[in-house]
């Protein structure tokens, strides 16, 4: 399996490159190949911008995702955006590794999507959900989060973690066709004793064992809809 894992954090000792990591090792220990993008310390630019295009099909009013679309058919994508688009084209796994910044991911993370998922390539016109241009591939969150685990259930008092990041499970991975597996969440962690943190990390190994067993979430699929989007009628 080829393995793409996407780490966003600005400090390289954080219990999330600790994650980062684990996965890496023992996913290559397994005989699986598996890159890593860290983006903090690669400098990667997260702003999603005209420079993003070496030539344009409008110079005079930017419609980004048209732009990515003739970039990415004439060649003239910005070569870091080319670089980070083959690997995610490449692998058969994409693991999101980060902490949960106010309700979210990181700005950083968030300029990846914006700029790495190209219109033309991984979505557009009908081509979402299960008809995305990422369909048959897989991918999964792991999260480090402050908060505990009782804190976001449906009566907690945040609410469950997934509505929290369905804009990423559904609005961004399910989105592009992507098959997506359960978040693996590393809870309390600025909180807790290295005894616990050990924990957590080998319970993220045994977690990397069992993603051949693991059912996908549920995300719509575009059979249940008619040619305008609407909802087939229940037979």
């Amino acid at each position: 399996m080829n393995v793409l894992i996407v780490h966003a954090h600005p400090e390289p000792h954080s219990f999330s490159a600790a994650m980062c990591t684990t996965a890496t090792d023992h996913l290559r220990a397994q005989g699986h190949q598996v890159r890593v993008s860290d983006l903090y310390a690669s400098g990667f630019n997260p702003v999603a911008s005209a420079a993003d295009f070496g030539q344009r099909q409008n110079p005079d009013y930017l419609v980004y995702a048209l732009e990515q679309r003739h970039a990415h058919t004439n060649g003239t994508l910005a070569p870091d955006v080319r670089s980070e688009l083959a690997k995610l084209l490449w692998c058969d796994l994409l693991i999101l590794n980060f902490p949960i910044f106010w309700f979210s991911a990181p700005a950083m993370l968030k300029g990846w999507i914006d700029r790495v998922l190209v219109s033309g390539v991984v979505y557009g016109g009908k081509r979402f959900y299960d008809r995305g241009g990422l369909a048959g591939k897989r991918a999964m969150l792991s999260v480090t989060i402050g908060g505990q685990s009782h804190m976001f259930t449906s009566d907690g008092v945040h609410g469950p973690l997934d509505d929290m990041l369905r804009p990423l499970l559904q609005g961004t991975l399910g989105y592009t066709g992507l098959s997506v597996l359960p978040p693996f969440v590393a809870w309390h962690v600025p909180y807790i004793s290295t005894e616990e943190r050990t924990h957590i990390l080998a319970d993220y190994r045994s977690r990397l064992d069992q993603l051949d067993h693991l059912a996908p979430l549920t995300m719509p699929s575009l059979g249940d809809f008619d040619e305008r989007l609407r909802p087939l009628a229940v037979r």
